[in-house]
């Protein structure tokens, strides 16, 4: 591609150096973490980004990313973060009414039944809140309160 240039390098922040990362690669108990200090030890020491990914066993683009979240958090940034995961189907004041319903018990002129039942209780979630729920899925929340008490 004529025209295109490749960008400079990022810099590493300049309160490490490679000796300081090779130490706290040993002293580490994360693999990942280690693996990632080690590489970037190696740009300190005045290797290309391609030996560092290299020693990584990754790519350029993901030593760019270490690179990046060392500068911004130091060692801390390339620990491995916990997945976000699913977020939950009920937020707290659902979950909250939901409790609430259940320990009052239904009023039959006004839902109807005379004891709750999963599907009861997913039918009032959706009337109340507009949350579409499985009769397990509900089973499962009221299971959790029972583990939590």
């Amino acid at each position: 591609m004529e025209g295109m240039t490749m960008g400079a390098a990022i810099g590493l922040r300049d309160d490490f150096d490679a000796v300081g990362s090779t130490r706290m690669a040993r002293a580490t108990r994360s693999a990942n973490q280690g693996r990632r200090l080690l590489a970037l030890a190696e740009i300190y020491d005045g290797a290309s980004r391609s030996d560092a990914a290299r020693i990584g066993g990754v790519t350029l683009q993901i030593v760019r990313d270490w690179v990046v979240r060392f500068n911004a958090q130091g060692p801390d940034g390339l620990l491995d973060g916990k997945a976000p995961g699913k977020p939950p189907l009920l937020n707290d004041a659902q979950r909250q009414a939901l409790a609430e319903v259940v320990e009052s018990g239904p009023i039959p002129a006004i839902h109807g039944v005379v004891r709750w039942r999963l599907m009861d209780l997913a039918r009032w979630l959706h009337d109340e809140f507009g949350v579409s729920l499985t009769e397990t899925t509900v089973g499962r929340e009221l299971k959790s309160w029972a583990m939590s008490n």
